[in-house]
């Protein structure tokens, strides 16, 4: 009776109409989630370690024995090229700086790229030869040039190690020849795949050609994924009797990236294939979402005795979460603010928090801090918010 009252008699058949195709959409939502079944588990590879992570949440997705020491071989060139570009940003070499090839870069052993000594090279010529040929050469190079001394250049690798947290890797040479002292770990070379590609996005497309050619040798990538998987573009390859065949690999898809380290398999087909079931893994069954972006305000928040009425809050960093695809539409946002908020504020402090939830399930937080300085309000203010306070 109530609805006829309230509505034309016309009316009726579409309103009937909208609230069954709303029980039609409900009930076809929680079908397809409840078809969708557990998370599979991720494939078992054979690799002495390996481990799986999504580059902007840093999420990791699966894993084995990722802190275990390993020999990094060739995988130390990330590194070094790191130190190269960290070095022209601090103005202290350039990339067109002639660098004259000396008889210990000449003689190096193992993979080159065929530097002739006494011959003058450009500096951006040798970082391509140590990523695209993995030329040994051109690491011990790039290592005079820049610190006198490859056993120099061997502290500037370290402290850059200490710098971002590697905790369990320690260099003592620029080309990744074997030595007991010189070891890293997947998770390691995570932190360190994540700098090259964030600090230094110029440098990085270096690790996407295919092919270089210098004094009249042609000599392909070795990272066979760049061939096979129009979404790699990156990263390096590794390979001594005691390291084993390792790949570090990074493959973006739409707006996902996902890095991937396979240490110690027992040869370069068998690398390649690891390095791309595990990809294959993290793109089928995981999504990564920014939830909100560094310096966007999340929530205005009361603030008394201060110039201003409200503090604008946001997060520090971008921030992103990676979850299985499944339970993406169960997340949900809750902003959770300081009590009693006074003046003055600086720039970072923190008010707050912001949580998401998955069903009953906090999947991520992240600190709420103000975006804007607020000074002390005036003594009328301050006693104006006081009284307000006391009756509130």
């Amino acid at each position: 009776m109530v609805l006829a009252r309230k509505h034309p008699a016309s009316a009726f058949p579409f309103i009937v109409l909208c609230f069954s195709l709303f029980l039609a959409i409900t009930v076809d939502v929680a079908v397809n989630r409840s078809v969708a079944g557990p998370l599979p588990a991720p494939p078992q590879l054979s690799a002495v370690s390996y481990l799986l992570l999504d580059y902007d949440s840093g999420q990791i997705l699966a894993e084995k024995e990722p802190d275990k020491q390993i020999e990094p071989a060739s995988l130390t060139k990330m590194m070094t090229a790191y130190v190269v570009s960290l070095e022209v940003e601090r103005g202290n070499v350039a990339f067109d700086d002639d660098v004259i090839i000396s008889e210990k870069a000449h003689a190096a052993i193992g993979s080159r790229m065929f530097l002739e000594q006494g011959k003058t090279v450009k500096l951006w010529d040798l970082l391509k030869g140590l990523i695209i040929q993995s030329g040994n050469d051109a690491s011990v190079a790039v290592a005079e040039h820049i610190a006198g001394s490859e056993e120099a250049f061997t502290l500037l690798m370290n402290q850059a190690a200490a710098d971002m947290g590697m905790s369990s890797t320690n260099y003592m040479n620029a080309s990744g020849l074997p030595h007991p002292d010189h070891y890293t770990t997947a998770n390691d070379l995570a932190i360190l795949s994540r700098a090259l590609i964030r600090d230094y996005p110029e440098e990085y497309i270096l690790y996407a050609v295919r092919q270089f050619e210098f004094n009249n040798i042609s000599q392909p990538n070795r990272n066979k994924l760049l061939w096979r998987d129009d979404s790699v573009d990156g990263i390096k390859t590794g390979h001594t009797e005691a390291a084993g065949y390792c790949l570090v690999a990074s493959a973006k898809r739409d707006e996902q990236r996902l890095i991937s380290i396979i240490l110690g398999t027992k040869s370069e087909k068998i690398r390649a294939a690891e390095s791309q079931r595990l990809l294959n893994y993290g793109f089928r069954f995981f999504k990564t979402a920014k939830i909100y972006a560094a310096g966007e305000i999340v929530k205005e928040a009361r603030i008394w005795m201060g110039k201003e009425r409200v503090v604008p809050l946001g997060v520090k960093d971008d921030w992103f979460i990676t979850m299985p695809r499944d339970e993406m539409i169960d997340l949900h946002r809750q902003i959770e603010l300081s009590e009693y908020i006074k003046a003055p504020a600086r720039i970072g402090q923190q008010f707050g928090r912001a949580v998401l939830t998955s069903g009953d399930k906090i999947v991520g937080e992240v600190p709420l801090l103000a975006l804007e300085k607020i000074e002390e309000g005036s003594v009328l203010v301050r006693m104006k918010d006081g009284i307000m306070r006391h009756f509130q």
